[in-house]
């Protein structure tokens, strides 16, 4: 019985990072995305909340040429260590820059949704071993 509840856990944990790791993959390809179809957003982006000024269309699509190999390595599972460190540090980064937002929170209520994002970029990272549905071994 107990082995049998531990395949049973085992699956269930399986199945779960693999939403967790399709869901986190879904939000940022959406922005690696935004930076080949609007590289001027991406500008704003960096001068708004990062404090990067004189960014060009060449750096958007360099960055998102950079993170769109991430983002389908992070999707496939491979080199989960670095992969899913780096998006938690990423969206980390982006979480954090955000914090004008945090301050007037009930006019920009979306930007909450970027903290249960990290924590399960965070939950990605810590159980990456069992992530193992569906990644390229």
């Amino acid at each position: 019985m107990t082995g049998s509840l531990s395949s049973d856990v085992q699956s269930r944990l399986q199945w779960s990072l693999l939403s967790l790791r399709l869901g986190v993959f879904i939000v940022m390809i959406m922005w690696t995305l935004d930076k080949f179809v609007n590289p001027g957003h991406s500008a704003r982006i960096f001068e708004h909340f990062y404090g990067i000024n004189g960014s060009t269309d060449v750096v958007a699509y360099v960055l998102g040429a950079l993170q769109l190999i991430l983002m389908l390595a992070f999707l496939a599972g491979i080199k989960k260590r670095i992969t899913y460190g780096v998006v938690f540090i990423m969206h980390g980064l982006s979480t954090l820059s955000s914090y004008n937002q945090y301050i007037d929170g009930f006019n920009n209520l979306l930007f909450f949704a970027a903290w249960p994002m990290w924590a399960a970029c965070f939950a990605l990272y810590l159980l990456r071993d069992q992530d193992s549905k569906f990644t390229v071994k």
